[in-house]
């Protein structure tokens, strides 16, 4: 296939600054789209995303603007950075455009599932980008902007269909401070990284209660087992769990001080109410939106998700978090592993 040269990336929040400064270390011609002009001025006046990454320069090379037409023009692959509940505003507004390479790469860099359709973010992109299935890639993990855009090592997963296409995605992203590994499961490895902020959101719920490490590392783990649930159940390889998009992404979304899903949580769990918390927001946390997709999910597919549902309950059935934690500490008990016990099983049964 042809080796990629020419880069658009869309969405010039926090990750999207980041990778397209990455992608301009790589040697790329990368064109950076922000659908605000006035966010666009400042960014060219500073050189500098002072909203979402401040302290990092812009090199000169990147061109930055709010032209989707010249954003997409000839581009040989096209990166979805803007949140997930306009995905498929933007991915349709690309394709009305058109104008890029007649095999150009789609990555998606977005965590979450649509609300109302229920769908993983790469299957979003195939709606709206009809007959690029095999050429549409999630590049997700644990990799907060504010550490890659200071050359932290991280390390991150492109998921998507195994091939030419994967690999030379693999070799775009790769630096020396960012490691890129490949998974052909797509499905677990989105549904992972959606969840997680679910889990995120109950983990900061529990800082802001006052909770220790205990009750941290017991939410984590039992949150792993409802992600691998949720996912398994879509088709998922239960492998792909303690991967980075697994585990990885989880760990770090649950305790670090950058993670947004975190931060929300803590502030309803030391008792301010949503709206407020979100009200004074400049980034957008998926979580929020993506546990309402969750929910209905579980519900479609017959799948228990104690902890999903009560983080639901809490953002916005307005139910108290320290009883809805106490209620999920006194549901029956039963055996760690009966779940996977059973889907082993299962596994076995079908070959």
């Amino acid at each position: 296939m042809k080796p990629v040269r020419d880069i658009c990336v869309l969405g010039a929040g926090s990750w999207g600054t980041t990778l397209a400064i990455l992608l301009s270390e790589n040697g790329f011609a990368i064109r950076l789209w922000e659908f605000f002009p006035e966010h666009v001025d400042a960014m060219l006046r500073d050189r500098e995303n002072r909203k979402f990454l401040p302290g990092i320069p812009i090199p000169r090379g990147i061109e930055i603007g709010s032209d989707m037409d010249r954003a997409v023009r000839g581009a040989d692959l096209l990166v979805f950075v803007v949140p997930s509940h306009v995905v498929r505003s933007v991915a349709r507004n690309v394709a009305e455009r058109g104008g890029f390479a007649a095999e150009a790469i789609f990555v998606n860099a977005a965590k979450g599932l649509e609300e109302g359709s229920l769908k993983r973010m790469s299957q979003v992109l195939q709606d709206e980008l009809p007959g690029s299935e095999s050429r549409i890639f999630s590049l997700i993990g644990p990799s907060h902007a504010e550490e890659v855009s200071r050359r932290m090592p991280t390390s991150v997963v492109v998921a998507g269909e195994r091939g030419e296409a994967i690999k030379e995605v693999q070799r775009v992203f790769f630096r020396p401070y960012f490691r890129v590994y490949t998974n052909d499961d797509i499905v677990g490895a989105e549904i992972a990284v959606a969840l997680k902020n679910i889990i995120a959101i109950a983990a900061g719920v529990c800082d802001g209660l006052g909770y220790g490490d205990n009750t941290k590392a017991a939410l984590l783990t039992r949150g792993l087992v409802e992600i691998s649930r949720l996912g398994c159940a879509l088709g998922a390889k239960r492998e792909t769990f303690a991967g980075l998009a697994g585990i990885g992404d989880l760990i770090v979304t649950c305790c670090s001080k950058h993670s947004r899903n975190r931060y929300v949580g803590e502030r309803i769990g030391k008792g301010e109410t949503l709206e407020h918390v979100l009200a004074g927001m400049v980034m957008v946390a998926e979580g929020v939106r993506t546990t309402r997709a969750a929910v209905e999910l579980g519900k479609e597919k017959g799948i228990e998700l104690p902890i999903i549902e009560s983080t639901y309950n809490i953002l916005f059935n307005g139910k108290d978090p320290r009883e809805a934690i106490t209620e999920l500490m006194n549901r029956p008990p039963t055996e760690e592993m009966r779940w996977a016990a059973s889907h082993t099983q299962i596994d076995t049964a079908r070959g």
